[in-house]
């Protein structure tokens, strides 16, 4: 046999049997990732979520788009929990487009009747030091208990009752305002949020 065909003939076994070890591995390994990764949502949506549910958030979700969630209307998950079969509350993912240094991705929940429950920061490039205090202080906290009728949402430099930050109003303003676009939202799509069939389990 020619020595190039025989170097071409191993390299030929070589890749199958990488291949084969490989698709070995990823069946092994596809199993725990996805529990992690479901495991790392359920923690998300524990933390903002009103307590109490009995159902399965994760699995109990409907991609909704609307420019006030994001600027581009992407479809994004609307987690929905439930107590004894009844609207129990609900967690979502909006878009503050205009942080000091781009986007700010915060995870808002809320009960079925829209208090705020929880919100945290999940992504986001703010300023360290400045804009970053967001994440670093309790200043979410004072969203717990907030709803359209019960709070003068603004900054309080905006006439609002929200605190800011000395140097570093934009981050703030841009969350005050994004959460309550997602409230707007939620108390205006009740139907389409809490009616519609589950999706497909999230990956």
């Amino acid at each position: 046999m020619p020595h190039f065909l025989k170097m071409g003939l191993i390299l030929m076994v070589v890749g199958l049997i990488a291949t084969t070890i490989l698709a070995g591995v990823e069946d092994v390994t596809r199993a725990p990732i996805a529990n992690t990764q479901r495991q790392e949502l359920l923690n998300a949506l524990a933390q903002v979520l009103p307590k109490g549910f009995d159902n399965s958030p994760e699995k109990d979700f409907v991609q909704l788009g609307d420019k006030r969630i994001n600027r581009k209307a992407k479809p994004v998950p609307f987690y929905r929990s439930r107590k004894g079969g009844e609207d129990h509350g609900v967690a979502f993912m909006v878009t503050a487009p205009d942080g000091y240094s781009g986007n700010i991705d915060i995870l808002v929940g809320m009960t079925a009747s829209g208090t705020i429950t929880g919100v945290n920061i999940v992504a986001h490039a703010e300023t360290p030091g400045l804009g970053d205090k967001v994440v670093k202080t309790d200043w979410l906290k004072s969203f717990l208990g907030k709803n359209l009728k019960n709070a003068k949402w603004g900054v309080k430099k905006d006439g609002g009752e929200f605190d800011q930050f000395a140097g570093a109003t934009i981050t703030p303003r841009a969350i005050v305002n994004a959460v309550k676009r997602g409230l707007e939202y939620v108390a205006e799509n009740q139907e389409k949020i809490f009616k519609t069939p589950a999706e497909e389990s999230a990956k």
